[in-house]
């Protein structure tokens, strides 16, 4: 079943090596990883037209997003690629605080974004895209066997990845205006939910929702703060050879006191408050009126106004997304200082959606119930394109593993923020969509944009991911870093030069001069702006010598973070058999017993990270396992 195939349109065949439901960045990133492993694949759309579509934001990347893309791309994944060709702004966040938190973000062009990644599967060795609705996933001997369409076809195959992302018995609100439909105007998919509950998956409600897209020419951005895009920053893929162009502008502005009083006195109307709405939403992206109700002491937020296309005059207003009814839509936005005449050309919406509890499958993203069966991106409760594509590539992989009978991929969460995101879904679940932060990961400084492919591509490259093209460039890099930190122990002679320097960042003189290693670790002293100011260490590329520079300077955290890490493996080290009924150990309270069982952790670490047990479940868990 390996025979190579051009993926083309309903050129459907009976038989799989595996099948992806959904194409959207979870969808994509996991079909193309079973591809290029060699397995022939299938990705099941309810519409080409919505593959790897941008629903809400128009934009990639963000704070943590964007170590995701990162990771994704050191991985072997698309989404960066994807995102470098189609950038109109590039800026990096969070560059007044340290590196570790450092964070790109990419206004793309929606239309080019799409067109890009459905070129790509098409284009791709092993897959076929298929144009019908999934509606019930089969099982035979606690196994994955075959897929049903609408259309009647029983497709067989021996690995599913489910990514649906909002489309599971999806509906949009407008107000009192409620559509039985998927985002955007693309249908919805009605099948597939009890098929899964049926499989033993919990299935929950959660909501999402979109802003107004307003028409550019009506809007007066003279009243609003330019927002420019940065220049010689990295890129999210780390094949990418020339920095991105910033083709476009943001515009910075501020919701106004009447807008306030718009919201309170439509408060009744607004689904979310008056029962329309029964989904959990978004704590971290919230609603305009969520935003009114939650924060009753701030009279104005924050909008940016974003370009959605170059191909297109639809501006998208990140910060007002919002269901309330159109009426009242029209009277938000024109109260906003620049916008008094703006037209709207799409109506902000909520979406509510079908989701599963994460808790029901394990950190390979396989179910915990049927073998071969693996979830990937917003049905598993997470928000945001970044987490979708991280979890689709991973879904991707172990899929392709599985069908390898081959040890399956667990990344811990001193290894990427793609762990640290598995971790928290499958060790404490989610009662809300879930967001990446760098808050959520405890070894940050470790976990950088600028080292993701030192932390990954390995990984990637020893699962027939990554390319020769990439692996070449990744061991040139590497080496070039080990240069660069054997070079940094060099002693700078002292001078004016450095004497002058020194004093312009507020650091004393080193009148007998000093190593490139210790000028770099001065506390005031940025490394790479040193380092170009004094005319050190050319005949290096800037993302080489940023992440030797980094190291270098962090030396001593980064020295505590690993002593953290080599303590908390040797609790990985401690295995746990799913077989085990922790009701039958003595000592272990009933609640922790209770969580242990629902969830079944591979390792003690894992059972320590688990919501309901503390540290003295963990000592009984120690004595237990010691005894047998």
């Amino acid at each position: 079943m390996k025979n190579s195939t051009k993926s083309k349109v309903n050129n459907v065949c009976l038989s799989y090596d595996a099948v992806v439901i959904g194409a959207g960045h979870a969808g994509c990133e996991s079909a193309l990883a079973l591809a290029r492993t060699g397995h022939k694949t299938a990705i099941i759309t309810l519409d080409k037209n919505g593959v790897a579509f941008l629903a809400c934001n128009p934009s990639i990347g963000g704070t943590a997003k964007g170590h995701l893309v990162c990771e994704v791309d050191a991985l072997g994944g698309q989404m960066g690629i994807n995102a470098d060709k189609t950038t109109l702004q590039l800026r990096m966040l969070n560059m007044g605080k340290g590196p570790a938190v450092h964070s790109l973000r990419a206004q793309v062009d929606k239309h080019a974004y799409h067109d890009n990644m459905l070129e790509t599967l098409l284009n791709q060795d092993n897959l076929t895209l298929i144009e019908d609705e999934a509606t019930e996933i089969l099982q035979e001997d606690g196994k994955v066997c075959a897929v049903k369409t609408r259309k009647g076809k029983e497709i067989k195959t021996n690995a599913v990845v489910v990514t649906t992302g909002v489309y599971l018995n999806s509906r949009t609100i407008i107000g009192e205006e409620i559509k039985d439909s998927g985002p955007s105007g693309f249908k919805n998919a009605k099948g597939l939910s009890d098929s899964l509950a049926k499989l033993g998956y919990e299935i929950v409600r959660f909501k999402t929702g979109t802003p107004p897209r307003l028409e550019k020419s009506t809007i007066d951005f003279k009243k609003f703060e330019v927002q420019k895009g940065d220049t010689h920053i990295q890129t999210f893929s780390f094949l990418t050879k020339k920095a991105n162009k910033n083709t476009h502008v943001c515009y910075l502005g501020y919701t106004t006191l009447k807008t306030k009083q718009i919201i309170l006195d439509n408060l009744s109307r607004a689904p979310m408050y008056s029962g329309v709405i029964v989904g959990t939403g978004p704590r971290y992206c919230p609603s305009i009126e969520t935003k009114i109700v939650r924060f009753s002491d701030k009279d104005t937020h924050q909008i940016f106004l974003e370009p959605e296309s170059a191909r297109c005059s639809e501006i998208y207003v990140q910060g007002m997304s919002t269901s309330m009814p159109k009426d009242v839509q029209h009277q938000m936005v024109a109260s906003v200082n620049g916008l008094e005449n703006a037209q709207i050309v799409r109506y902000g919406y909520a979406i509510e959606y079908d989701c599963i509890n994460p808790l029901g499958m394990f950190p390979t993203l396989e179910s915990k119930h049927v073998k071969g069966l693996f979830t990937a991106g917003q049905i598993n409760g997470t928000s945001g394109y970044e987490e979708a594509a991280a979890q689709g590539i991973l879904a991707g992989i172990n899929a392709h593993l599985y069908l390898q009978n081959k040890q399956q991929l667990i990344l811990p969460r001193d290894s990427s923020y793609l762990g640290v995101l598995v971790d928290d879904l499958t060790m404490k679940g989610t009662i809300e969509p879930y967001r990446m932060m760098t808050s959520r990961a405890e070894y940050r400084l470790l976990l950088r944009q600028d080292n993701a492919d030192a932390r990954l591509t390995q990984i990637g490259r020893d699962v027939g991911l990554v390319t020769d093209e990439r692996y070449n460039k990744f061991l040139k890099k590497m080496a070039n870093i080990e240069k660069i930190k054997q070079k940094c122990k060099a002693i700078i002679k002292p001078s004016d030069e450095l004497n002058d320097y020194l004093a312009s960042v507020g650091e004393t003189p080193a009148p007998n001069g000093l190593s490139i290693e210790n000028l770099v670790k001065r506390s005031k002293v940025e490394a790479y702006s040193a380092i170009k100011a004094l005319g050190l260490l050319k005949g290096f590329k800037k993302s080489e010598l940023i992440s030797a520079l980094t190291e270098i300077k962090y030396q001593g955290y980064i020295a505590m973070e690993k002593q953290l890490i080599e303590r908390e493996r040797k609790l990985e080290e401690k295995r746990l058999t799913a077989d085990i009924d922790y009701t039958l150990i003595k000592g272990l309270r009933k609640e922790a017993a209770e969580k242990l069982n629902q969830i079944k952790p591979l390792t003690i670490a894992e059972a320590g990270r688990i919501s309901g047990v503390n540290p003295a479940d963990i000592t009984v868990l120690l004595m237990s396992i010691n005894k047998l």
